[in-house]
């Protein structure tokens, strides 16, 4: 049998759905992962994407539907070729930063060299340290190893980055780009958006156990917005420019404009006596992207 393709499916997930005593929580939710490729599943708090995740690394079972890896349900290949950065992870105390690496590495009948973990996650220096008295960044660079130790095939890191300084996100978005390199398929949870569209080549957003959208970052940016957003402090844009035909995006601070015709839209403005000392022209980005589809509300 020949080896897959690099862009044929690895994960397939076909109407998943997950419910609770009180709500349902994953409402038919289908998607493939190629492989070889980053894989971004997003949305709000609620939205069902942890839940999904779960369901994806083989934690929770779900009440119908089903995931495939390599076209077979899950089982024992799944489990000896997938690794996962859980967002919480307890260690064994007593233990440096190479005990904890080869402990895991252990429970695997192949895998990588601990060494060679090791300098693949910028270990080197830490390597004799008690993993107690790591950093947040240092922190996750371990369990980052720990999850690599079985040289996997498909890599789960469920929000890596929350709570890490800018250095340290930034670090360990290198070491992901650097295991992207050695064409491993990694599933990324996360709600920093930036993390998301240098990262991800495909991502999935989920609202209310639903998927809202799906696709490489570009395109559904080209697909929900203009050329360019022109952003202006909502107490400075008065009500009688509402009356303008501009495509307007209301938030609680400011007014957005998105638009293809930027001199036409500056025109319009001016005529309308619209201050712009504090006018920011910029192109959309994921977050805009975000809270087009899922709403502006905050969420419990």
């Amino acid at each position: 049998m020949s080896p897959p393709s690099l862009n044929s499916p690895i994960l397939e997930v076909r109407d998943l759905v997950k419910q609770y005593t009180a709500t349902t929580a994953v409402a038919g939710v289908s998607f493939q992962v190629a492989e070889g490729t980053c894989f971004g599943l997003l949305g709000p708090n609620g939205a069902g994407k942890t839940t999904t995740i779960e369901i994806m690394e083989g934690i929770l079972p779900p009440t119908s539907g089903e995931v495939r890896y390599r076209g077979a349900p899950q089982g024992a290949r799944f489990r000896e070729e997938a690794g996962i950065l859980f967002q919480k992870t307890a260690l064994q105390d007593f233990l440096t930063v190479r005990q904890c690496i080869t402990l895991f590495r252990g429970l695997y009948a192949r895998g990588l060299d601990v060494e060679e973990v090791i300098r693949l996650c910028a270990l080197e220096q830490l390597a004799n340290r008690d993993s107690r008295k790591l950093s947040g960044g240092q922190q996750q660079r371990l369990l980052l190893a720990i999850a690599l130790v079985n040289d996997p095939a498909v890599l789960f890191l469920d929000e890596p980055t929350t709570g890490l300084d800018p250095q340290a996100r930034r670090m360990f978005w290198e070491l992901v780009q650097s295991i992207k390199a050695r064409r491993k398929t990694i599933i990324l949870t996360t709600h920093y958006m930036e993390e998301a569209e240098l990262l991800c080549d495909e991502i999935a957003i989920m609202d209310k156990g639903r998927l809202v959208a799906q696709g490489p970052p570009r395109r559904l940016l080209h697909e929900h917005f203009a050329e360019v957003l022109l952003e202006l402090p909502r107490s400075e844009f008065p009500e009688a420019a509402r009356a303008l035909r501009l495509n307007l995006i209301e938030a609680a601070d400011r007014i957005e404009i998105s638009t293809d015709d930027i001199e036409g839209t500056l025109r319009a403005l001016m005529g309308a006596r619209v201050p712009l000392a504090h006018l920011r022209i910029r192109p959309a980005n994921l977050e805009d992207l975000f809270l087009e589809l899922t709403g502006k509300e905050l969420r419990p």
